[in-house]
């Protein structure tokens, strides 16, 4: 994608064989570095939810919260963390959710949003689906309604969005 005049996908590193044999690992870190690339991706997550009265970003740990931080700076809304289980210090919900090889387990503070409010979803990579899928379920169990989930990068042969069907999807690059 060409957002502000620049490339983005020419700012993702492609890894070989990282973390594991056969894996091709996207890294934004480069992204991440140079301010003005940076700049253009966090506006082309927003692009399309400008005006859906969008109350808090969410996002989930490591890499979800660099984007959803700075997406729910640049809406001037709040922003939502939602971690691995264990990680909050206060009263939470949780979620578990099947893995590859086993489960997984996502918590949010009970008090993180307002009964009702309007939540987009921010990730850096969509996948297989399966954390983003436990995210909204996540926000939706404390009262949330989902108006939209926004992706820097989409594995498309990886069909995550089947997972996600029903929620407004928005993707920066697909690979």
């Amino acid at each position: 994608m060409v957002d502000q005049g620049i490339e983005l996908k020419r700012y993702i590193r492609s890894i070989p064989d990282w973390p594991k044999k056969g894996i091709l690992f996207r890294d934004i870190t480069p992204l991440l570095a140079d301010a003005k690339a940076f700049a253009a991706a966090v506006d082309a997550l927003c692009a399309g939810f400008t005006g859906a009265d969008i109350e808090y970003v969410a996002a989930v740990e490591a890499r979800g919260f660099i984007f959803g931080a700075a997406v729910a700076k640049k809406l001037g809304v709040g922003f939502v963390p939602i971690r691995k289980k264990g990680k909050l210090p206060f009263k939470t919900e949780s979620v578990t959710y099947d893995l590859e090889y086993g489960t997984d387990t996502l918590e949010v503070h009970s008090d993180a949003i307002s009964k009702g409010a309007k939540v987009l979803m921010v990730d850096d990579l969509l996948a297989t689906g399966g954390t983003m899928a436990a995210a909204c379920k996540l926000i939706e169990k404390i009262g949330g309604q989902i108006v939209g989930i926004s992706f820097l990068i989409e594995l498309g042969e990886l069909a995550g969005r089947r997972k996600l069907s029903g929620y407004k999807i928005s993707t920066v690059i697909s690979y």
